[in-house]
């Protein structure tokens, strides 16, 4: 419970410290054009390998970019995201993570052989090999905490958050306050990796 505590906290810093300005809807809509071609009309993206951004907490949108920006420095190094990133201002930021914070989220469908397994991970973990529950810090609903800049699963991609957990089991990705993320995923297989993705893209 600590540890949860611990990563709230730090999250919350975070997103204080690094977005000064009050994002604009209307100009963030405006700067999207740029995100279109991956991130879809309306923050829907077509392709699985790339985020659904509609409705996402702008505090957590807002912290990805900065991390981006710090490109091979930082702990969330993406070529793409990196060039797009390191042209955007900190009121860019701030309006782009609004208007996607303020569109309507898209729930999508869970496999039927993923959905137990899928599900009892979510919920309860796995406490034989201290698998932490996800629900602890992303809600039952997969809704996350915007002020503590957890993010909400709820409808995203299966296949972007496979790929995610696997950046953090391979520390490919390490943005994760306190190495949360790490530290469940490390003892997680590819089964219950998929499962747990498979389960997000249909909770709401």
């Amino acid at each position: 419970m600590n540890k949860i505590f611990t990563y709230i906290n730090i999250s919350i810093f975070m997103v204080i410290s690094a977005n000064v300005f009050a994002g604009n809807i209307e100009k963030g809509k405006e700067k999207s054009a740029a995100c279109v071609s991956c991130h879809g009309v309306d923050g829907i993206s077509v392709s699985t390998i790339w985020p659904k951004l509609a409705g996402q907490h702008a505090s957590y949108i807002s912290s990805q970019l900065y991390e981006f920006k710090k490109g091979a420095q930082g702990k969330r190094n993406n070529a793409v995201m990196y060039g797009i990133s390191l042209a955007l201002s900190n009121e860019d930021i701030a309006d782009l993570s609004a208007y996607y914070g303020s569109l309507e989220k898209s729930i999508g469908t869970t496999s039927d052989e993923d959905l137990k397994l899928g599900q009892n991970i979510y919920r309860g973990g796995n406490m034989e090999y201290k698998i932490q529950a996800c629900i602890a810090c992303h809600g039952p609903n997969g809704q996350g905490n915007n002020p503590a800049s957890i993010p909400m699963l709820s409808g995203q991609h299966a296949d972007y958050t496979f790929t995610q957990l696997k950046n953090f089991q391979s520390r490919l990705r390490a943005n994760d306050p306190n190495k949360m993320m790490r530290n469940i995923v490390h003892r997680m297989t590819d089964e219950e990796m998929k499962a747990v993705a498979q389960y997000v893209q249909g909770l709401h």
